[in-house]
């Protein structure tokens, strides 16, 4: 174990003075790296976004009809190869009534190339849509119709509720990770490491012929037993603005009774969302109404009354 954490720490230290030495012999390659990975960062930590919206019903086991939101997500993994299982994150049912009309929405999300790859393809797109209708199926105990069509919008509900209901699902993963980072050694943390097979459902797409049969190999991103243990604080979300009523920053205000130290709070903030994780007392996952700018956004916490202040400023 011992062995195994210097090599670790000697890769990292090697990585950093080849940096170090780039940035010194090549400035201009050295910034065009660190560029270019802020980016990829970026992209991987985007939200998914709605590509189509399928309409269907549920036949067992209670007729009802159901809308499945198809999104592209950078997060998830790409199939090793076309004969390779196709990575998917599928998020909770949503029953949702309007009026005298009820339905039930599932959110399913898949890495951008996979669905690049049917834009043009009507037998791959089909094979796709009836893949994640599988894999519905098996991941819920529902009897679907395999009859669907495309319907006008890209989305049914608000981009707000897809991301929510799949990001909270990878939020899990952090949970899971931070459960893992308490209790396992370097070595044992660096064999635990994340990947497609262990994370998401997966379905083999052919090639040449139609869905027909195939295996959901299914392990639901999921940690409740972490998830009751914490609480949603309470808190309060509001725009500063300008004289001109132009809106500036985005203020959160968070009550956290019983928490007197701020190194208790553990907080992160992309574009589009915020998690925020205090002890094992409290947990709250916010997707952002705007993009903030992450490098300008401060956190103040208030020791008298319990209170932690995030001003996000807006892009």
């Amino acid at each position: 174990m011992e062995t195994s954490r210097k090599g670790l720490l000697t890769q990292i230290t090697q990585f950093w003075n080849l940096l170090d030495d780039l940035a010194e012999s090549d400035p201009e390659r050295y910034k065009n790296f660190i560029e270019q990975e802020l980016q990829e960062g970026k992209q991987l930590c985007a939200g998914p976004e709605p590509e189509l919206c399928l309409q269907t019903r549920i036949v067992k086991p209670k007729e009802k009809i159901l809308f499945i939101n198809l999104c592209q997500w950078k997060r998830i993994p790409t199939p090793q190869s076309a004969m390779h299982p196709v990575p998917l994150s599928v998020g909770r049912p949503q029953d949702i009534s309007e009026t005298s009309e009820e339905y039930t929405v599932i959110d399913v999300a898949c890495n951008p190339e996979v669905l690049q790859a049917t834009e043009k393809d009507r037998v791959r797109k089909d094979q796709l849509i009836k893949m994640a209708v599988k894999c519905i199926e098996e991941q819920f105990q529902l009897t679907l119709s395999h009859s669907y069509h495309i319907t006008d919008c890209k989305i049914k509900g608000s981009i707000q509720r897809m991301r929510q209901n799949l990001m909270g699902i990878q939020t899990d993963v952090a949970d899971l990770r931070q459960k893992v980072r308490k209790e396992h050694s370097l070595e044992q943390l660096s064999s635990s490491t994340v990947s497609s097979s262990d994370h998401f459902p997966q379905l083999l797409l052919p090639k040449d012929q139609v869905l027909s049969k195939a295996g959901c190999l299914i392990e639901e991103i999921s940690s409740t037993e972490i998830q009751e243990e914490r609480q949603i604080p309470v808190y309060e979300l509001k725009f500063l603005k300008d004289q001109h009523e132009k809106p500036l920053k985005i203020e959160l205000k968070v009550d956290l009774p019983g928490i007197n130290e701020v190194s208790l709070c553990d907080l992160s903030v992309s574009e589009d969302d915020l998690l925020l994780e205090v002890s094992e007392k409290y947990r709250l996952h916010l997707n952002l109404p705007e993009s903030v700018n992450t490098e300008m956004t401060t956190a103040k916490f208030i020791k008298e009354k319990s209170a932690l202040i995030i001003t996000m400023p807006l892009i």
